[in-house]
């Protein structure tokens, strides 16, 4: 027998499969994790069998050296979504592999966790037998606490007062105690502690039309897709519950994806409390063992609902029938490492082979998800109404130009500090949300106009106020240095600390508001293992009065309590060159927006320098459709998706001049395939530009951008071109298709 197998270490130009001989004695199926000799040198490599087979063309075939133990091997479906991965996103079937399992299932040591306990070995009434004859008082002791109960950790037992190892070795040795070691599963969130929820649920007239049009999906036996599309505070999640309901109903599973971490707390529970024990969640802030063991379960049919991050779209659920995407339209949803995916593509993939529903739900759909509703690729599902009546947020725009007229030079206008005030003496919550980490944003001499720097990267260095004092910090490559006393370039002294961050944010309140609880929540903040989870938590009771923080503060979040939202630089991600800058501007700010007023009236103060600009007054409606029809008329009148793909080409070096010339030999050798192979296929390709941060961690980058239509013919020849361009060392090529930011 032989067997085809991929190296999962192999690079771009020889990803193929191999054949071995399978050892006499040996059984091998597809999925199968092996080890086998490769190169002249034999090193042992991984690799995964994809297909057994009586026969081989090779002239000379090794053997398979190792069978790796099949806790983590693929099924016949996972195998399949490898397959698509390596074809859909140009990657290689070992980063495909590497994507879809698990950090560590490849490891050497297994990270499995053993529970050794003690058992009586005779029975009850043996045991009572011999307690009189026994000597030893420490023995004695270890059977009268084992009777009641049978069984208890070994930990438990040797904590036991006047039990040393001895006695246990001794009633061991007598055969009155087994030592027993199993396997045992890591769940951090195994130990829910709140109430089961067993309740119906209710729905509006609203929502149970959305749940009926799900349901018949849902029930239609094939593959459907479905855009749940209702504002901010529609009651989307009791319906996506309602679904969910119905589809473990039927006996089948469910995944579902969202977009950040610091959601998953709020969400794990919801449908903890629903679903117990049969909920798995997976997401990057769990170690390692933690995640394996979930893999675990979850392979193992013990799971009906996996919640997670967007390598949750990769559980290996049997018996799938519904991925859930909620808030579809993140940025989180895309990979920017090989393999570079977009869960949604996955989750439509994986929804056809397992005649399956996608559901998207977001108040903000991507403008590609609401094009494919508008035009009957997706059922469109709406939800045009608050939940239970209430209204959207009021908002108000403040033109901060004004403020620096008056004098004030604060990042707070006068107006949000009213209403906070305001908040905080009615005993209602307030969510403020900026942008920026840190205290300034950048330092520059006043004398010679020098901004500081990072040395090793084209940004910036942002100025940072921690325990140990003030430094300088990198964003990009994590570089810190202390805060200069004198301009490194001309030694003057004159040194001006501008613009501001969440840190300098939360000084300012404090002075503001010297009695209110303030909690800021951002990159800083939240480095510790389930930061996530208490902070919010202690948000949701009630703990604190204000939270602020960046982009993690404004998503899906519902706190009943929240009254006031407050957005300082609304208009900061407008002025970028990336044409999906509207569309992620309006989707953030009318998310934020959303967060006030869930549970009655709200209010919203919007701070910016721009504030006759569209999107922003559009964002304060909440009106979408609008937005939508302005921005879909835009991208068909300058041929942007969704109404074309595209390509995004990065050639990467430490040196700029070889880093310009293989930029150039890239660029002839695309035009002459183009002209050779591909005449007939629709290229427009353009550049080489600078990446938009041109030197990342000592690294420079620059880009080809080309628009084109993705079929099996343009993925060809992009494969091709992998193959083909072989760049000088230290140089590299990296694809990326229809990437969220050109």
């Amino acid at each position: 027998m032989f067997c085809e197998v991929y190296i999962l270490d192999a690079p771009f130009s020889i990803d193929r499969a191999f054949d071995y001989a399978v050892p006499e004695g040996v059984t091998l199926i597809p999925g199968t994790l092996v080890k086998v000799p490769f190169g002249a040198a034999n090193h042992r490599r991984d690799a995964i069998v994809t297909r057994v087979k009586e026969t081989t063309d090779a002239k000379e075939t090794k053997p398979v050296h190792t069978v790796l133990p099949d806790r983590y091997s693929l099924s016949e479906d996972m195998l399949g979504l490898c397959l698509f991965l390596k074809n859909y996103t140009l990657c290689t079937f070992g980063e495909a592999v590497r994507t879809v399992l698990p950090p560590g299932a490849l490891s050497e040591k297994a990270n499995i966790r053993y529970r050794r306990s003690y058992r009586l070995a005779l029975s009850e009434e043996e045991t009572k037998a011999l307690l009189p004859a026994l000597r030893s008082d420490g023995q004695k002791i270890v059977l009268e606490y084992l009777l009641p109960i049978g069984n208890a950790d070994e930990e438990l037992v040797r904590r036991l007062p006047g039990v040393t190892a001895a006695h246990l070795s001794a009633l061991v040795k007598k055969g009155i105690l087994a030592l027993t070691s199993a396997e045992t599963i890591r769940n951090p969130y195994g130990n829910f502690d709140g109430k089961r929820d067993t309740s119906e649920i209710r729905l509006s007239t609203a929502q149970t039309a959305a749940f009926e049009t799900i349901e018949s999906l849902l029930l239609s036996g094939e593959p459907r897709a479905a855009l749940l599309y209702g504002v901010t505070g529609s009651g989307k999640t009791k319906v996506i519950m309602k679904a969910i309901d119905r589809t473990i109903e039927e006996g089948k599973r469910v995944i579902m994806l969202v977009p950040e971490i610091s959601l998953t707390p709020q969400t794990v529970g919801i449908f903890c409390s629903r679903y117990g024990e049969r909920v798995a969640v997976i997401h990057s802030m769990l170690s390692q063992g933690e995640r394996l063991d979930a893999y675990r379960r979850i392979k193992a049919g013990d799971v009906d609902l996996v919640i997670g991050t967007r390598s949750a779209v990769f559980a290996p659920l049997p018996d799938l029938g519904m991925i859930v995407i909620d808030e579809e339209h993140e940025h989180t949803y895309k990979s920017e490492n090989d393999p570079k995916y977009h869960a949604r593509d996955v989750a439509a993939y994986r929804a056809g082979q397992s005649k399956a529903l996608m559901l998207l739900a977001s108040a903000t759909p991507s403008v590609e998800s609401f094009h494919k509703a508008k035009t009957g690729k997706y059922t469109l599902v709406p939800l045009r109404e608050r939940y239970g009546g209430v209204g959207l947020p009021t908002a108000y725009v403040v033109d901060m130009r004004e403020e620096l007229k008056q004098g004030n030079t604060s990042p707070v206008s006068r107006r949000l500090l009213e209403s906070l005030n305001l908040a905080y003496e009615r005993e209602e919550q307030s969510i403020l949300f900026l942008n920026r980490r840190g205290f300034h944003s950048q330092i520059s001499c006043k004398s010679c106009g020098e901004v500081l720097l990072c040395p090793h990267c084209s940004v910036s260095l942002t100025h940072h106020k921690t325990k140990s004092g003030a430094k300088l910090l990198c964003h990009l490559c994590g570089y810190s240095a202390p805060v200069p006393k004198n301009c490194p370039s001309c030694g003057s002294e004159n040194l001006s600390f501008l613009g501001f961050g969440t840190q300098k944010l939360e000084t300012d309140l404090a002075a503001f508001l010297p009695d209110a609880r303030i909690l800021r929540m951002d990159a800083d903040t939240t480095g510790q293992k389930m930061a996530y989870d208490k902070m919010l938590d202690d948000f949701r009771k009630e703990e604190y009065d204000v939270m602020l923080g960046t982009q993690m503060v404004t998503k899906g979040h519902d706190f009943p309590k929240v009254t006031l939202v407050g957005v300082l630089l609304a208009d900061a991600s407008l002025y970028v060159s990336d044409f999906r800058a509207s569309e992620r501007t309006f989707s953030l700010l009318t998310q934020v927006i959303g967060r006030a007023g869930r549970a009655g009236a709200g209010a919203a103060v919007i701070q910016t320098f721009n504030p006759e600009n569209e999107i922003i007054r559009l964002a304060c409606k909440q009106d979408y459709d609008t937005f939508y029809r302005g921005e879909i008329a835009l991208r068909k009148e300058l041929s942007y998706p969704p109404f074309c793909d595209m390509a995004l080409l990065t050639v990467t070096s430490e040196d700029e001049r070889v880093l310009f010339e293989e930029t150039g030999r890239l660029r002839d050798l695309m035009e002459q395939k183009l002209v050779s192979d591909y005449a007939g296929i629709p290229f427009q390709v353009f550049g080489p530009f600078e990446a938009a941060i041109y030197k990342a961690n000592e690294k420079y980058r620059l880009r080809l951008v080309v628009k084109c239509k993705l079929n099996a013919d343009s993925r060809k020849f992009f494969r091709e071109l992998l193959c083909l361009y072989a760049p000088k060392k230290n140089v590299t090529l990296a694809v990326d298709l229809n990437p969220l930011t050109v």
